[in-house]
């Protein structure tokens, strides 16, 4: 399949308040990660490297020991193993994760 409907696809619930859902080929995976209003992702590592782009809203991130506010349009880039956390504002939130390799527990 080569194209794919977002607001078709169901959601997964990964965290109270933080759902995605995941779109994949053979080496990348890409997530839309919808956040509620003051969710958020604990710090955490990986072995993929994640970029990504704030899609709506604003969030405060953490990449390794940098934090920063982030809002529509801004970009990042998460080396595999460096900790990160996302804690959300007041108002929901979407971004969009690419992860290479692909994610395996987010193929569903």
């Amino acid at each position: 399949m080569y194209f794919h409907d977002p607001e078709a696809r169901e959601h997964k619930q990964l965290l109270p308040g933080v759902r995605i859902r995941t779109f994949w080929g053979d080496k990348v995976l890409l997530s839309l990660v919808d956040l509620a209003p003051d969710a958020e992702v604990p710090p955490h590592t990986h072995p993929h490297e994640q970029a990504g782009m704030v899609l709506e809203g604003e969030a405060t991130m953490m990449v390794g020991d940098e934090t920063r506010a982030v809002r529509a349009g801004d970009i990042y880039i998460v080396p595999g193993g460096a900790v990160h956390a996302v804690k959300n504002g007041a108002s929901r939130a979407r971004f969009l994760d690419i992860f290479s390799p692909v994610r395996e527990e987010y193929k569903y």
